[in-house]
């Protein structure tokens, strides 16, 4: 009997989630031998062409990481989609649209402009900028067209499935392995990690007091939490209450704050706004005078609320900067 066939493709992302996967250790070779891998651009060398010639769900299972930012990611995506039974979206990229969707603070033409325009580091007189199609000593070169927004991967094809963090922890990539190849799946759409809040997990859980008051807003880089005290209690900001648990508390157990890359727990409409509720609540300023010294000690509150779900919050983006 002939094996399922599997394919691992990447979007706009760090290479954290292909980590993931090797990470697996010796459970790689279980899934090795239950499995043909049938594209991994990562490990093994596949083009476009042997993609294209598959037959329409030729495919069991496509996990796909990455945020979706560029043309060719989105002329992947639409392909391995139709070559495919089910669709994961692989990590918090993918799920949320996670840290590359910070860049939707900003419009594309802010990026080229900084890059090869205007940045101290940059030495480029004729303000040069990559073409998506041009002509070099009689050959036609063509490079992917960058979008203004980065999406998520359910923004742009179909998903059956997340898998969430920043990267997937092994035993969970393991779980949705077996999961499948067991056909003992959840509904489609179904996130594939606990549903409750990271908090209820949390090791810290039981140092937290029953009313949090928080005066200023700390930083790691510049205060040393007690590894022993719920964060949120210190003044640190955790995303644990607004972010679905499953991941192993692994910040937590490193001395850090809940960064948030599990996105919400299913209650949660939008992330950022479950936890500024949250911290808003807990601060113990009377005036407003208080209240605006406290949010200024709260350094960049968008790149900390929405971390690794601004593509997927009721925001979206930013608005176009000024050119004034």
């Amino acid at each position: 009997m002939a094996k399922p066939k599997v394919a691992f493709y990447w979007c706009g992302a760090c290479g954290g989630c292909e980590e993931a996967v090797v990470d697996l250790a010796e459970d790689i070779l279980k899934v090795v031998e239950a499995v043909d891998i049938a594209l991994w651009p990562v490990a093994l060398d596949f083009k476009l062409k042997d993609a294209q010639a598959w037959k329409p769900g030729e495919i069991a299972v496509t996990f796909i990481n990455g945020a979706v930012r560029l043309s060719e990611h989105e002329e992947w995506v639409k392909l391995l989609r139709e070559k495919s039974g089910l669709i994961v979206a692989f990590g918090a990229c993918s799920h949320l649209g996670g840290i590359p969707g910070l860049i939707n603070l900003s419009t594309a033409e802010d990026l080229f402009r900084n890059k090869y325009e205007t940045s101290v580091t940059v030495d480029n007189p004729g303000k040069v900028r990559p073409q998506t199609h041009s002509n070099v000593d009689g050959y036609d070169l063509e490079l992917p067209a960058v979008w203004n927004s980065v999406k998520r991967l359910d923004e742009v094809i179909d998903v059956d499935y997340y898998l969430p963090g920043c990267a997937p922890p092994p035993n969970l990539i393991m779980d949705a392995v077996l999961a499948i190849l067991k056909g003992e799946l959840p509904p489609k759409g179904s996130v594939l990690a606990p549903s409750k809040a990271l908090c209820e997990t949390c090791p810290l859980n039981e140092t937290k007091p029953e009313k949090i008051t928080i005066g200023e807003f700390k930083r790691v880089a510049t205060s040393q939490p007690d590894p022993k005290e719920c964060y949120l209690a210190q003044g640190f900001i955790c995303m644990g209450p607004a972010t679905r648990g499953g991941c192993g508390e692994r910040c937590i157990s490193a001395n850090m704050p809940c960064r948030g890359c599990f996105g919400p727990p299913p209650e949660a409409l939008d992330q950022g706004t479950k936890l500024l509720s949250a911290i808003a609540s807990a601060g113990s300023a009377l005036t407003e005078d208080d209240a605006a010294a406290a949010a200024a000690n709260m350094v960049d509150p968008a790149g900390t609320l929405y971390r690794f779900s601004l593509p997927s919050s009721i925001l979206k983006r930013g608005l176009p900067r000024s050119e004034g």
